[in-house]
């Protein structure tokens, strides 16, 4: 199994965290994917489709195809690892996938998104060529060549945001909503729609995600967890609060998910192994 990632240059690593590829870690197994706050691009390599299961009921699905956009989700969707076979993906930053979408990012939230749709005839090419190319090195640079040029001719995002994301910090604990909306010199009224086109979720709503991911980090690299210090050090109110946030943006408690997120080579970041 591969498993590559790839920080682009500039400029469009202002707006992109990570490119990553993942080979030969197909498993017989669903996965749920937790929400991160972000847009992600992926594109299978192997065959021209991509699975998205109901969260529900994993054995039903909808078909995409070979190159999807994943939308800003405030909840767990579920996929099949058989099809990790071959895959790349753009993980953007939190609003950064805007000026690439040729769409408003609020319109993406929790839904996935053919890639033609929103590109037309350039997303096949895309797929196509990197579908030819046979280094991983060639397929990073085709990604980062293909994104500068659509950022050259892609529309601006309101500049509050940036200035938002920043005050709201990494963890969205750095300052209250209506003071973030002081901050770039709107109203909340307003400050809420202008972020969501762009990010693709409310503020509040962002902010509980970027909360609970600093959580699930802890859990992920502590061996002897205090949940109400973990709560207190996130943010929480209290550990029931914590506990609140993990089943809705989880599906699951902080020990069942604890329990289930074992080390696996396998498994992607905010990936979880369904049992069975």
């Amino acid at each position: 199994m591969c498993y590559l990632t790839y920080a682009p240059g500039p400029p469009i690593d202002e707006f992109v965290d990570y490119f990553w590829l993942f080979e030969g870690g197909q498993t017989a197994r669903k996965e749920r994917i937790v929400p991160s706050g972000t847009i992600e691009l992926v594109i299978n390599l192997r065959d021209d489709e991509v699975r998205i299961h109901d969260r529900e009921q994993p054995e039903k699905h909808r078909r995409f195809s070979g190159a999807v956009l994943s939308g800003t989700y405030s909840s767990i969707f579920v996929v099949d690892a058989m099809q990790h076979e071959s895959m790349l993906g753009v993980h953007f930053k939190p609003g950064g996938a805007f000026p690439f979408l040729g769409a408003l990012a609020s319109e993406l939230s929790d839904a996935h998104a053919n890639l033609t749709d929103l590109w037309g005839r350039p997303a096949l090419e895309l797929r196509e060529r990197l579908c030819t190319v046979s280094s991983h090195r060639e397929r990073f640079q085709v990604m980062e060549e293909v994104l500068t040029c659509r950022l050259r001719r892609s529309r601006k995002g309101h500049p509050a945001v940036p200035i938002a994301l920043h005050v709201l910090g990494p963890a969205g604990t750095g300052a209250l909503i209506r003071d973030v909306a002081r901050e770039v010199g709107m109203c909340q009224r307003r400050f809420r729609p202008v972020f969501a086109a762009q990010v693709g979720l409310p503020p509040k709503l962002f902010c509980r995600i970027l909360r609970f991911q600093r959580a699930r980090t802890l859990v992920d690299q502590s061996q002897k967890l205090d949940w109400a210090q973990l709560a207190s050090t996130c943010g929480y109110f209290d550990q029931s609060h914590l506990i609140n946030d993990f089943q809705e943006f989880s599906g699951l408690s902080p020990t069942e998910y604890l329990r289930r997120h074992q080390p696996d080579g396998r498994l992607k970041s905010n990936h979880v192994p369904i049992p069975g």
